[in-house]
């Protein structure tokens, strides 16, 4: 199939000889999502995406834990965060937030940009420039602070 694919299935088997629940549960789960946009695709995924399947997930489990510490049920949200730790093993290292401004600033110049009209050309130019490398709410927020000013 593929690497990144390759080598979540040999971090799979690695876990279950350590018996690393949660580990072992997370890999079960990412794969059963790959195999199921695989078979939605009707051919192998690329690495780039399996990147999305993994960052979906990863999405669930923020969105979970935030609702189970509203919920104040710690034990749930701590399984949760564990999960997610590990999805964030698999996903590329997250661009650091001086940085995004500095693109942000960059689109934003290259674009012409000067108000909130240009919401979308800018959004669209930054977000393939850090390509999951930062959330998209985060470069909104940057973003309509920049053009709002």
């Amino acid at each position: 199939m593929d690497n990144l694919f390759t080598k979540i299935q040999q971090d799979l088997v690695e876990s279950l000889k350590q018996k690393e629940e949660v580990k072992t549960s997370t890999l079960r789960l990412v794969i059963s999502e790959v195999n199921n946009a695989k078979i939605k695709k009707g051919k192998d995924l690329e690495d780039e995406e399996i990147l999305e399947v993994i960052k979906k997930e990863a999405k669930k489990r923020q969105e979970s834990i935030g609702a189970f510490k509203k919920g104040e049920r710690q034990d749930l949200a701590e399984k949760e965060e564990k999960e997610l730790s590990i999805l964030k093993t698999y996903l590329p290292a997250q661009i650091a937030q001086d940085e995004l401004i500095k693109i942000v600033d960059l689109q934003i110049a290259e674009a012409g940009a000067r108000d909130m009209k240009d919401l979308g050309k800018v959004m669209s130019a930054v977000l393939s420039k850090v390509k999951g490398r930062a959330e998209g709410g985060a470069v909104a927020t940057i973003v309509k602070s920049k053009l709002s000013s």
